[in-house]
């Protein structure tokens, strides 16, 4: 209850935020401050709005479940996030800033559309913006409902609410057969996102993702200081990591003496003896041995399989369910890893499809270019980039944000290798590991209230990335296509009233697409990631620094970079079933993507018909 107690303290400071941006903005034209914040946007502003966009759920929900699932080797996964703002921001932020000034645009298309005086090129941009970042609202959305959920759990209020969520939705189609807490704190997490979005626009995101980074930054360090000291040190840490092997999955059926009158249920993640009594399972769902039955329906487990931690975890068996889990299938061990020594501390980490390991060192190569390269050509940082207030801003932030990104990723790799002593068995939901380790840590150290501030941390990150996407679909939808497509003479109050409407719909239809969460959130972030910066990078390089480009060759870049991402895709699908790319010499697909985008950007403006030296001039001068 005291975590829930600093939690909700802090969801308040966020209103307070949005309600005072919300007074400041009155003064000023309503499109340019709604979304860009008039564009006057200052140094620690600017460069914490950035740094937390980019760490999004991902970076603190699916990012430490992949360290606890494969180990050491995610520092090599992530380093290139340490130089992302050097080269994302040296890359295209000043020539980007000039000519949005130039253009007058608030968008990311609009820009495109008065660049190249083509409504087809505007279009287009907004199109694919809100496919691939609707992949990433998914992703967004799940991570907030699984912290809150997470940290409200045994909460006796919140379990009543549950149960009342779950009688009155029971019976509706879709929404009816999501869990019960799950929707509660989906539901509490949008309203949150979606009304102070709603009603600060760019300049409440800025401020509250100033607040949102500070937070971030202090709740990592934290957490390193906790863990390092709760497991005794990094040195005996690495010790014990090293003596750890891969788990195995298998599927049990759970016996019980008698034949009761009632269902007993065990829910998800319950601890149970394997058959002899040697070994020890989680149950990876809940599981139900229905009344007048004495056996379940088989249900999939993780077996531990390093004799320490079986040791340890022996103690966390409850025998109150009177319950013995009966192996119903062969284990299935990690591809790479199994019974391997040593596998969590070295390269290439442990993998449960790859036969190869986790991350080979061409696919680290490739990645150190993918975070930095794609960065560059998200339209959500863009955006920000259209926003600061000068060049020695720029300057400044540069920095600034590359040593904040080495505050946060280097310690969460220490924080969730660690977790694997702390937290065993977290493979059956790993998305759950930092909420999770959070209130260990905490407990541990008897100052359970600040369990709501560091799980604060994560929650700001998403709500930082879920605002910023709510802005840029509402922008593109009401700036690029009724602004510019529909009613050119639109009055400010009816652009004020559509936007408001557009923001809240974005939201609510993101809410109904996730009632049933995706299996995946680190994924879909690379997915969605790679995507837009498929889709853009290249095609925004040509546009503001080769006069040459034409809109057809856009138009040409932005759907090769995009098809290459999504065949790679279909192919890696086809291949293991998962949502997985197919790595072509072990690399990336967003390479492959780039090298498309730009032959194609080349040869087509080459070949085509030159756009009016009036337009070139304005945007380039005479030559």
């Amino acid at each position: 209850m005291t975590a829930l107690i600093s939690f909700t303290i802090y969801l308040f400071l966020v209103f307070v935020l949005a309600f005072l941006a919300n007074r400041v903005g009155k003064s000023k034209a309503f499109v340019s401050e709604y979304f860009l914040g008039s564009k006057s946007i200052g140094l620690w502003a600017f460069a914490l709005t950035y740094a937390a966009t980019a760490a999004s759920g991902g970076s603190f929900m699916g990012f430490p479940s992949l360290i606890y699932t494969h180990g050491w080797v995610l520092a090599w996964w992530i380093a290139g996030y340490m130089v992302v703002p050097m080269i994302a921001l040296g890359l295209l932020a000043k020539r980007l800033n000039q000519v949005g000034r130039i253009a007058g645009a608030i968008t990311i298309p609009e820009l495109l559309r008065r660049r190249f005086d083509s409504q087809m090129v505007g279009n287009l941009a907004t199109v694919l913006v809100v496919f691939f970042m609707f992949f990433f609202l998914m992703a967004q959305f799940k991570a907030g409902a699984e912290i809150m959920a997470t940290l409200l759990e045994g909460v006796p209020v919140y379990q009543s609410l549950v149960i009342v969520v779950e009688t009155s939705t029971a019976g509706l189609p879709w929404v009816g057969n999501a869990e019960g807490d799950y929707l509660l704190c989906l539901i509490v997490f949008a309203i949150s996102v979606i009304v102070y979005t709603t009603f600060g626009g760019f300049r409440a995101v800025v401020w509250t993702d100033v607040m949102q980074g500070i937070v971030m930054g202090i709740g990592v360090i934290v957490m390193l200081v906790l863990v390092i000291s709760q497991v005794g040190g990094l040195g005996n840490a690495t010790r014990q990591l090293d003596e750890m092997t891969p788990p195995r999955f298998v599927d049990v059926v759970l016996k019980r003496e008698g034949d009761p009158a009632s269902d007993l249920r065990l829910p998800r993640g319950t601890w149970l003896m394997l058959e002899g009594g040697t070994d020890v399972v989680r149950l990876k769902s809940a599981s139900v041995i229905p009344a007048g039955a004495s056996e379940s329906e088989p249900v999939e487990s993780l077996q531990i399989t390093t004799p320490a931690e079986i040791e340890r975890v022996r103690k966390r068996v409850d025998t109150k369910w009177g319950v013995l889990a009966l192996p119903a299938s062969e284990a299935v061990p990690y591809a790479y890893g199994d019974g391997k020594k040593g596998v969590y501390v070295h390269a290439p980490g442990p993998d449960r499809i790859n036969p190869g390991g986790f991350l080979g060192v061409m696919l680290a190569l490739s990645f150190f270019a993918f975070w930095n390269f794609s960065g560059a050509g998200q339209p959500s940082y863009m955006v920000r980039q259209m926003a600061f207030r000068d060049t020695l801003t720029l300057r400044r932030s540069m920095v600034m944000v590359a040593f904040y990104f080495s505050l946060i990723y280097f310690p969460l790799v220490i924080i969730f290798t660690c977790a694997r002593i702390l937290l065993p068995g977290m493979e059956i939901h790993p998305d759950r590991v930092m909420p999770e380790m959070a209130t260990v840590l905490t407990e541990n150290a008897g100052v359970p209230w600040l369990a709501g501030l560091l799980v604060a941390a994560p929650f700001a990150a998403v709500m930082s990335s879920v605002d910023s996407f709510l802005l840029l679909v509402s922008s593109g939808v009401v700036r690029d296509i009724y602004q510019e497509s529909i009613n050119r003479n639109a009055s400010e109050k009816q652009v004020k009233r559509l936007t408001y409407m557009v923001t809240v719909v974005v939201g609510l239809l993101g809410v109904f697409a996730v009632l049933h969460p995706p299996p995946f959130l680190q994924d879909l972030i690379v997915f969605a990631s790679a995507g837009l910066g498929a889709c853009f990078l290249m095609p925004m390089i040509f546009a503001l620094f080769w006069p040459r480009t034409t809109p057809l060759a856009m138009a040409f870049g932005m759907v090769s970079g995009g098809i290459v991402i999504l065949l790679f895709y279909w192919i890696g699908y086809r291949q293991t079933g998962d949502f997985k790319e197919y790595r072509l010499f072990n690399l990336h697909p967003f390479i492959w993507s780039v090298v498309a985008s730009a032959g194609c950007l080349f040869f087509v403006s080459v070949l085509g018909k030159k756009l009016p030296d009036s337009l070139t001039e304005r945007f380039f001068g005479k030559a």
